[in-house]
C-alpha cells in the first residue's frame, strides 16, 4: 500500500505524518465509482483527494474514503449532490451521522421489502386473471403499496420548479392518513379509467372527461396547471418509463389513454 504525506509526495513511510493512501484507480475499483466520476467530485469540491502522487494521480486516504462512503449512502437515499455537499461539510459528529444514515437505509430496506411483496402479489393476481383486460381488486391501493413517489421530486423540481415547490409545501402539510386517502382515491380512479377504456369509451367520452376533471381538481390545491402544463403532465405518463410502468400495472396502455384524455380536457376546457 503506498503512503503519502499531506503535501502529496508518494513514497515510503515518512514518519508520523505518513498515512496509507489509495490511488484513484484503486478507489474506483473498490467503490464501483468510476475514475471520471471521482474526478468530477473533486472538480466540484465534493470529494477532494488527500493529495497527488509524483505521477499526477489523485491519492485518497482514510478520511476521503469515509467521506466517499457517506456520499454514496446519501446518493442511495436520493439526495442531489449540492445537498450532499452541504450535509457533509456541516457534519461534526461522524458516528452520529452514520447512525442516522443507517436508520434511513434500514427504513428503505423495509420499504423495498414491501414493494417486492406488492409486485409478487400483483404477479399472482395477473396469473389468476390471465386473459382479462383489467384486474378487479377490492383494495386497488394495494397495487402501489410501498412505492415511494417522492423519488421523482428532484426531476419535478427541474421540469416545473414553481409548481414542484408549491406541491411540496402542500404535501408537507398533509397527514399520513390524508396521504394514504389520496393514494387510495388515485389508484381507485386508475382502475375506473381502465374499466372505461376496456368498455370501449373514447378519451372524449363524458365519463372519461369527468374522471379527468377529478384529476385536474386534485392538482389545484398544489398548483394551477394551464393547458400546456396539463398536456405536458399527461405526456409524462407515456414518455417517462417509470410512470408508464405504473399505469401498465393496472392495464397496458392506460398511460396513453390518460394522456389522450388529458389532451382533450386541456384543449376544450383550459384554453
Amino acid at each position: 500500500m503506498p503512503t503519502v504525506d499531506r503535501a502529496g509526495d508518494a513514497g515510503g513511510s515518512r514518519g508520523t505524518e505518513a498515512a496509507a493512501v489509495w490511488t484513484i484507480v484503486e478507489v474506483a475499483r473498490a467503490s464501483g465509482v468510476t475514475s471520471r466520476t471521482l474526478r468530477h467530485y473533486d472538480a466540484i469540491g465534493l470529494l477532494p483527494p488527500a493529495g497527488t502522487g509524483a505521477n499526477g494521480y489523485r491519492l485518497y486516504g482514510q478520511e476521503e474514503l469515509l467521506r466517499l462512503q457517506q456520499l454514496l449512502v446519501l446518493r442511495e437515499l436520493g439526495l442531489p449532490l449540492e445537498e450532499i455537499r452541504a450535509v457533509l461539510d456541516a457534519q461534526r459528529d461522524r458516528i452520529g451521522a452514520l447512525r442516522r444514515h443507517h436508520e434511513r437505509l434500514v427504513a428503505e430496506r423495509d420499504r423495498l421489502t414491501v414493494v417486492a411483496a406488492t409486485v409478487a402479489r400483483t404477479i399472482a393476481d395477473l396469473e389468476e386473471h390471465e386473459g382479462r383486460t383489467t384486474m378487479t381488486m377490492d383494495r386497488p391501493e394495494n397495487l402501489f403499496e410501498g412505492f415511494d413517489h417522492g423519488r421523482y421530486a428532484e426531476e419535478a423540481r427541474e421540469r416545473w420548479p414553481e409548481e414542484a415547490a408549491s406541491s411540496e409545501r402542500y404535501a408537507a402539510s398533509m397527514s399520513a392518513e390524508e396521504i394514504a386517502t389520496r393514494q387510495r382515491e388515485w389508484t381507485a380512479q386508475m382502475v375506473r379509467m381502465a374499466e372505461l377504456r376496456a368498455a370501449g369509451a373514447s378519451p372524449s367520452d363524458a365519463r372519461v372527461q369527468a374522471e379527468i376533471q377529478a384529476v385536474h381538481d386534485g392538482i389545484l390545491p398544489m398548483w394551477t396547471p394551464n393547458a400546456a402544463a396539463f398536456r405536458g403532465l399527461g405526456a409524462t405518463y407515456v414518455d417517462d418509463a417509470r410512470f408508464a410502468e405504473t399505469f401498465d400495472r393496472v392495464s397496458p396502455g392506460l398511460g396513453a389513454f390518460y394522456r389522450d384524455a388529458m389532451t382533450v380536457f386541456a384543449d376544450t376546457r383550459l384554453t
